[in-house]
């Protein structure tokens, strides 16, 4: 049976990829990651602020004076509590290379060129076989335009591919009015790939402290669907690599996602909740389905159930919307 398959341009045994979390911060789990089967790893992000406060030495501008106002400090970026710094973040890269054989994609988080160009090159220096831009950006000033907002995406991304020769992903949220057409320029702009889709994580009210505070909850199954819908719609129209990420906890999780059309699937919530070890038991779980049902190769499946190959494509489209609201029956 052959489970191999291609990402960033990058030959992969088979599409089993782990996604960036506090995981990938020490060199031995990633030994334990490659012993356990995976694919591919992208490593945590270096964050733009840690840039920022590095070069800009941007913490003593932001905490000045907010001593006088006990308050005001709980809502400045505690920077300090992120791991690694952008020189030991390339440290790290070259350590992980070092250590494994399989490929190592670094991951950059942030909204704005600024020093992404330069630290993305540095990575590229370091040995990372690609990149990821996970790009987070919450847009909240009514003043800026659904277009401004987007053009910012496209020319993050072709600043970045300006100054790199390795492939990039793209890792954007679903929360864009014409998503298909941002997708489309993305990989215009010099995208090899899209990563579909960021988690976004929202903050929780405390009404007994009135404090707002960060919540953190590991992905569940029933996220993948969204990720399953847009790989589907995409497949066959944007001429890129996909990786679906967020709600992928089995062996007939991935094969859904190959199934929709993506290249690779990546999760790190299943590997936190079972252990590294969760990666064998994945991949188990996905050659015994293929041997029940016959199939030779992912390739054989892949893009099977996307909306170019389904009888009824309108399914992805406003056709079910319809049909699941009139199934609902009262009791």
């Amino acid at each position: 049976m052959d489970l191999a398959t291609t990402y960033l341009g990058l030959a992969l045994q088979h599409p089993l990829v782990v996604s960036p979390s506090p995981l990938s911060q020490d060199v031995g789990r990633i030994r334990q990651m490659e012993d356990a089967g995976a694919a591919a790893v992208v490593l945590h992000s270096l964050f733009e602020e840690q840039i920022v406060l590095e070069e800009l030495q941007l913490e003593k501008g932001l905490t000045a004076g907010t001593e006088s106002y006990a308050e005001a400090v709980s809502y400045l970026p505690d920077v300090h509590t992120y791991s690694l710094g952008p020189d030991a973040y390339l440290e790290h890269v070259r350590k992980a290379k070092a250590a494994v054989g399989i490929p190592v994609i670094a991951s950059l988080n942030g909204t704005s060129t600024g020093a992404w160009i330069r630290y993305a090159k540095l990575m590229e220096e370091a040995g990372a076989d690609a990149l990821e831009l996970n790009i987070y950006f919450v847009a909240t000033d009514p003043h800026r335009s659904a277009a401004e907002i987007e053009q910012q995406y496209v020319d993050l991304v072709k600043d970045v591919r300006a100054s790199v020769t390795i492939p990039i992903a793209v890792k954007v949220r679903p929360s864009f009015s014409a998503f298909a057409n941002l997708a489309q320029r993305l990989v215009g702009a010099g995208a090899n790939g899209l990563v579909l889709f960021n988690r976004f994580y929202q903050p929780d009210l405390d009404i007994n402290e009135l404090a707002v505070r960060p919540t953190l909850s590991l992905s569940s199954p029933y996220e993948l669907l969204l990720r399953l819908h847009w790989v589907a719609v995409l497949y066959g129209r944007v001429k890129t690599d996909f990786a679906v990420t967020g709600g992928v906890h089995s062996g007939q999780d991935v094969l859904k996602a190959m199934m929709a059309g993506a290249n690779v699937a990546m999760f790190t919530s299943a590997l936190l909740k079972h252990g590294i070890g969760h990666l064998a038991t994945v991949k188990q779980e996905m050659v015994a389905w293929m041997e029940e049902h016959e199939y030779e190769s992912v390739a054989q499946m892949r893009g099977s159930l996307s909306q170019k190959a389904v009888p009824n494509p309108g399914a992805y489209e406003r056709g079910n919307y319809i049909k699941v609201l009139s199934s609902y029956a009262l009791a």
